[in-house]
């Protein structure tokens, strides 16, 4: 079901190994929260619900060349973010993010592109993939640069948070930490997200896993708020690639 007259959809998306998860959110209130799981972001961009606004937690936007320690947005978002700022990775310059398949070559060509000189870590690396993804879906579809933005959880639950940083990490040594889990189902739930909801996923459908779920959430909450007019955008104005695409963290 994709709900009646006077719905309107928003989703928020985080990776998860080999897929993405979606939380999307009936903005009119007339339908209850859904979770769709897809390998594919196309997939999510053109579910039946037909969501307005799609906010993820993936880098887009990708610079020539990278100056400093980060875009700009990155280096914005880690000032507001205390101790969690960690959690914001530095995407290195777009050729280098196109060689998703040798690390070696990435760092080469991400130190060649960077001042000052910076390689890649093993984190971003990672992301490689699913960057290149949006930005090959983006770059094919105009239609919806007005629709798919760039957020960051932490960023999400900061604004949750009325502009504190969450105080425990979702992870600890690469493990989940339960109390840090629990922080963000509060805020969550706070922010108005049924209880039953965020109960029925506290084991979301694999291979997505219990921090992915509140991450997609949070996007979801920050894709309302886009829709709204209510998000904030770091930096504003911001800039734009070669391809004209956003590098913008919104929440």
């Amino acid at each position: 079901m994709t709900g009646g007259a006077g719905s309107r959809w928003v989703a928020g998306v985080d990776g998860c190994p080999g897929s993405w998860i979606a939380v999307l959110v009936d903005d009119s209130g007339c339908n209850e929260p859904r979770v769709e799981l897809r390998t594919a972001f196309a997939d999510i961009v053109d579910l039946p619900e037909q969501p307005v606004v799609i906010s993820v937690d993936m880098p887009i936007g990708l610079p020539d060349r990278l100056v400093g320690r980060g875009r700009a947005c990155e280096v914005a978002a880690r000032k507001r973010l205390g101790p969690r700022q960690s959690s914001v990775f530095s995407i290195p310059a777009r050729a280098a993010v196109m060689e998703s398949g040798d690390y070696r070559r990435a760092c080469a060509i991400a130190a060649e592109n960077s001042e000052p000189p910076r390689k890649v870590s093993k984190q971003a690396f990672h992301l490689f993939p699913k960057i290149k993804e949006i930005d090959a879906l983006l770059r094919g579809r105009a239609d919806l640069r007005g629709k798919v933005f760039e957020t960051h959880p932490e960023v999400c639950f900061m604004h949750m948070n009325g502009g504190a940083p969450a105080l425990l990490p979702k992870k600890v040594k690469s493990r989940p930490n339960p109390e840090g889990l629990e922080e963000r189902r509060a805020l969550l739930c706070a922010a108005g997200f049924p209880a039953t909801f965020l109960e029925a996923y506290r084991k979301p459908p694999r291979p997505a896993a219990a921090d992915d779920f509140l991450d997609a959430c949070a996007t979801a909450w920050t894709a309302r708020r886009i829709l709204n007019g209510l998000a904030t955008c770091y930096p504003d104005p911001p800039p734009r690639d070669a391809y004209g695409l956003e590098m913008a963290i919104r929440a």
